[in-house]
């Protein structure tokens, strides 16, 4: 699939690092280091833009590797990029940890992940039809 993109950044384009890969990963696009404290939060910029066509989002999704070692996550993990918002990808990142946080121009932050999606129809009804798990909600099916 193609998509148009913008670069206002002086980074390369976000690409596929395996052949296996489903994110790409996006890059803080900062004009001095930004330090987070903890539990502070921030919008990191990217510099880019994009244009998506219509039944795709992107997601934006913490990395794990920043998460484990540095406590470091996005926000409203996954975070959504809808098909007609045109302006800059940015990335909410929270430093969970207790220690502070340095972020560099050119960090890798996040991953970016494309998916297609459908829209739903809702159907308004007085009855759903009866499973076995029935209203069992959190932690019904197998938490003991």
């Amino acid at each position: 699939m193609k998509i148009k993109i913008i670069n206002r950044s002086n980074h390369n384009l976000p690409n596929y690092e395996t052949i296996a890969s489903a994110g790409m990963d996006l890059r803080a696009n900062l004009s001095e280091a930004r330090v987070l404290r903890p539990l502070e939060r921030s919008i990191v910029g990217t510099g880019l833009f994009i244009e998506l066509p219509i039944g795709y989002e992107a997601q934006v999704r913490p990395r794990s590797g920043l998460a484990a070692k540095k406590g470091i996550s996005v926000l409203n993990a996954p975070g959504t990029i809808d098909a007609d918002y045109r302006g800059e990808i940015g990335v909410i990142l929270v430093n969970l940890s207790n220690e502070d946080f340095t972020i560099e121009n050119g960090e890798r932050v996040a991953q970016l992940v494309i998916n297609k999606h459908d829209r739903a129809e809702w159907i308004e009804v007085k009855e759903l039809s009866e499973t076995t798990r029935g209203t069992g909600g959190f932690g019904s099916t197998g938490m003991k």
